[in-house]
């Protein structure tokens, strides 16, 4: 394999300000996931309330998210990730979230 710079790779402004945000948001909320689910079961249990009294696990969530947004290196790992899925889709033509392992099935 040829071992490639993410930096000599050109992204489009759709890729840049869409779809490695898009991926941010997601890895994020896997990273705060324990806000998120603190956040979640406070709507449950709250309902119509829920304004009011889940105004703490909303900071909360929201302080753990933007940490993650304005995060450089957290940009750039997510850079990192979506150019190289591109590069397998280029090279493969499957997209990574239907590429999996196929195991024969007679052997």
């Amino acid at each position: 394999m040829e071992a490639t710079n993410t930096e000599e790779i050109p992204l489009r402004h759709v890729e840049k300000d869409v779809l490695i945000p898009k991926m941010m948001r997601e890895k994020a909320r896997e990273r705060c996931a324990e806000r998120v689910e603190a956040f979640n079961s406070c709507c449950k249990e709250s309902g119509f309330f829920m304004v009011f009294k889940c105004r703490e696990e909303n900071a909360a969530l929201k302080e753990c998210l933007t940490q993650h947004y304005q995060d450089p290196a957290f940009f750039e790992e997510c850079k990192r990730q979506y150019i190289e899925e591109k590069l397998d889709f280029q090279k493969t033509g499957i997209p990574a979230k239907n590429r999996t392992q196929k195991l024969p099935t007679s052997m």
